[in-house]
């Protein structure tokens, strides 16, 4: 049966609800909730630094059963194989062939926890598939089903048995987010509930379909060309500043263009401001800069260039 496409308004008004139903789960966090789905309507990874226990993995579980799609999880050790993450051939005894059997990569959302503690070599296989949504095994390629992201976690304290993710690595992460700690309230509510039951609670909000649609429109959200201009103002910024000796790609660009259009989309409106630039910039830029102090806190220091270029880029009207 053919699915019918639907509208704009509808999509807002089914990503509305799927904010709302995940903020039933995820409580306290609403604006983590609204970065989760504009990387969702971008199809592109997330990196959540934050220590464990704060709900990184229930969000994304919520978020695969609330859309309809495929969840699988990996939990990294230094030694993860690629084959652990992508598959791997065995032989049929009874027909003398080979036949592959696909391994946990093959979802739409596939969480890796801890990905610090893969290995180099696991980390750069894991970038064929957030860069080209493929994966190669034996020299056969294997195309991932969209929606395909990935939502990594690295707890930003833990040093030993970890592995830094290389800026070719990072760059292809969308956002950087910090789930941070519950406020008080947000906790004492949390010990009253019971997480596996809310999550049997949850309902099915968008199709699979109805998110690449979502997609698609958003891709379709008016940027001007002086607002267009403006990002890449902030971004070369980052290239030139004397506190930064390593600025961000022109993928960085690229992605903060379409973060934009999908921040926008969610929120209703049918054009990009200046405010959702500014607002998606640190989400973009914080794991994209090496500082030159190389003892500083990267993502501290990030922070403070980041705010100093906002506050000198002069603003479109």
């Amino acid at each position: 049966m053919n699915h019918t496409a639907i509208d704009s308004a509808t999509c807002v008004a089914k990503l509305k609800q799927l904010h709302l139903q995940l903020s039933n789960i995820i409580l306290g966090k609403s604006d983590v909730i609204t970065d989760i789905l504009t990387a969702l309507l971008t199809g592109e990874s997330v990196l959540i630094e934050d220590v464990p226990g704060v709900g990184k993995t229930t969000l994304a579980k919520a978020l695969a059963k609330s859309v309809d799609l495929k969840f699988n999880r990996i939990q990294s050790t230094p030694d993860l194989l690629p084959g652990d993450v992508f598959g791997f051939s065995i032989l049929n005894p009874q027909t003398g062939k080979f036949s592959f059997r696909k391994g946990p990569v093959f979802c739409n959302i596939l969480l890796v926890d801890e990905i610090n503690r893969a290995s180099p070599r696991t980390q750069a296989a894991l970038l064929e598939a957030m860069a080209e949504k493929q994966v190669t095994v034996e020299g056969v390629e294997y195309a991932l089903d969209p929606p395909f992201l990935v939502l990594a976690t690295q707890n930003p304290l833990e040093h030993q048995g970890t592995f830094p993710l290389p800026e070719s690595q990072l760059d292809r992460f969308l956002f950087m987010i910090s789930m941070d700690y519950p406020d008080r309230e947000t906790e004492v509510e949390l010990l009253y509930r019971r997480g596996l039951q809310s999550l049997n609670s949850l309902e099915t909000v968008l199709s699979q379909a109805d998110l690449l649609e979502s997609h698609r429109l958003a891709g379709e959200v008016y940027v001007e060309r002086s607002v267009a201009e403006y990002m890449i103002r902030l971004v070369e910024a980052t290239r030139n500043h004397p506190e930064v000796i390593l600025g961000a790609s022109p993928r960085c660009s690229q992605m903060l263009f379409r973060a934009a259009q999908a921040r926008a989309f969610m929120l209703g409106r049918e054009m990009v401001l200046p405010d959702d630039v500014q607002y998606l910039l640190p989400l973009v830029l914080k794991h994209r800069l090496i500082p030159a102090e190389p003892d500083s806190s990267p993502t501290k220091a990030n922070t403070l260039v980041i705010r100093d270029i906002i506050s000198r880029i002069e603003v479109p009207t």
